[in-house]
This record gives C-alpha cells, sequence and structure tokens, in this order.
C-alpha cells in the first residue's frame, strides 16, 4: 500500500504544485473559473498557498504519517469545498474540482491503509 501511497500522492502534489504556480500567475483559465464561482480575486494567493501547502504535506507524508494524512484530508475538503462552489452557482463544468476531490480521497485511503 504504501508504494500506491507514493506513487498517487506524488502525481496529486505535481497537479497542486502546478495549479498553485498557474494560480499564482493568474493564469487566465484558472481566473476565469474562479471567477465564475464567484471566488474573489483577492483570494487568489491564499487559495494558491493552501494548493502548495497540501502539495508539501503530501510528500512529507512519506516520511512522517500523520502529515500526510492530515495533507490528504485538507486536500480532500478542498476539492470537495471546490464542487460545492460550482454546484451552488449551476456551473456544472466541475470535473476536474470532482475528480481531483476522488483521487484526494483515495490518496487518504491509501496513507491510511500504509
Amino acid at each position: 500500500m504504501f508504494i500506491a501511497y507514493a506513487v498517487v500522492a506524488c502525481l496529486l502534489a505535481l497537479v497542486l504544485t502546478a495549479s498553485a504556480t498557474f494560480t499564482l500567475q493568474r493564469n487566465e483559465a484558472i481566473v476565469a473559473s474562479m471567477r465564475k464561482v464567484e471566488v474573489p480575486d483577492a483570494w487568489l494567493p491564499r487559495l494558491a498557498a493552501l494548493k502548495a501547502a497540501g502539495a508539501v504535506g503530501l510528500v512529507a507524508g512519506l516520511w512522517i504519517a500523520p502529515l500526510g494524512v492530515a495533507a490528504a484530508v485538507g486536500v480532500t475538503l478542498y476539492f470537495a469545498g471546490a464542487v460545492v462552489s460550482h454546484l451552488r452557482v449551476k456551473d456544472f463544468e466541475l470535473a476536474p474540482a470532482a475528480v481531483l476531490t476522488l483521487v484526494a480521497a483515495a490518496v487518504l485511503a491509501l496513507r491510511v491503509a500504509a
């Protein structure tokens, strides 16, 4: 189980790092999606920091199991909140957030099982 956690957690950490970078750079696609769900522009750096912290926590979780669990819980809640935000404004283009929620939940299950 540990190897599965390591692989999936590192891949998710890469996605989170890329997403945080694009958010900080105010990538047009990311900004448009955030505006669609009524996220204020002032929140973008904070949300990017949460993604970056999640990525660091998932990788650190390879050595410190409780930190990996906490990071996986945080990332799962972050993307579950993103799904709820999309549904709240009746924006049904929520596949990326839903998939990342499921991947984060899988990382959580793998870390707990390892």
